[in-house]
């Protein structure tokens, strides 16, 4: 299996490439600007960055790959607005620790209790939910903290499950490994 990590020009994309490779994921690490028949992976991983502005060639990978996607924080944005849902500015900026609700137990959040820790930047975020698209985790400074298509293995998340801070992070890689398997 293999899964490649889209290089968004953020700051833990390396630390999802090592996350891989150390649950022994052949990944790579790869430019936004790969072009789209260059990519031949099980899945991908849509890294966080700056802006959907520095976000190279993502929303066409987004629009026309047919193999799992997940999405990161600003990888969450790209997914949202590619499908058409909308992003705006969230309440409460910066990183910090944030209890998140899990609605849906299944696929990506198997095995997962009814809450978590995590750690996530909400300078931006999804405020309209795509049609297509169902809910699986909310918290009480953002609405869609986590969200899935509902026939297509396609996922978002705004939280960075990658750092240390964030519980399960590890659980939630290995459950899209076991996605991208199917």
């Amino acid at each position: 299996m293999k899964i490649f990590i889209i290089y968004n020009l953020g700051q833990y994309n390396h630390l999802i490439h090592r996350m891989l490779r150390d649950l022994g994921v052949e990944s790579r690490l790869i430019e936004n600007t790969t072009p789209l028949e260059e990519i031949d992976a099980d899945g991908i991983v849509i890294g966080g960055g700056p802006s959907i502005e520095k976000s190279g060639n993502s929303m066409e990978y987004v629009k026309a790959l047919e193999i799992p996607i997940l999405g990161i924080c600003l990888g969450h944005h790209i997914i949202a607005r590619a499908f058409g849902g909308e992003i705006g500015r969230g309440s409460v900026g910066g990183y910090a620790e944030v209890e998140v609700e899990i609605l849906k137990k299944e696929d990506i959040f198997d095995g997962f209790p009814d809450k978590i820790k995590v750690w996530a930047s909400h300078m931006d975020e999804v405020r309209v939910m795509p049609e297509g698209f169902e809910l699986l985790a909310k918290s009480d400074i953002c609405s869609v903290e986590a969200m899935k298509h509902v026939k297509k293995p396609v996922y978002g998340i705004q939280w960075h499950p990658e750092v240390y801070h964030s519980q399960y992070g590890e659980e939630l890689y290995r459950n899209f490994m076991e996605i991208c398997r199917k």
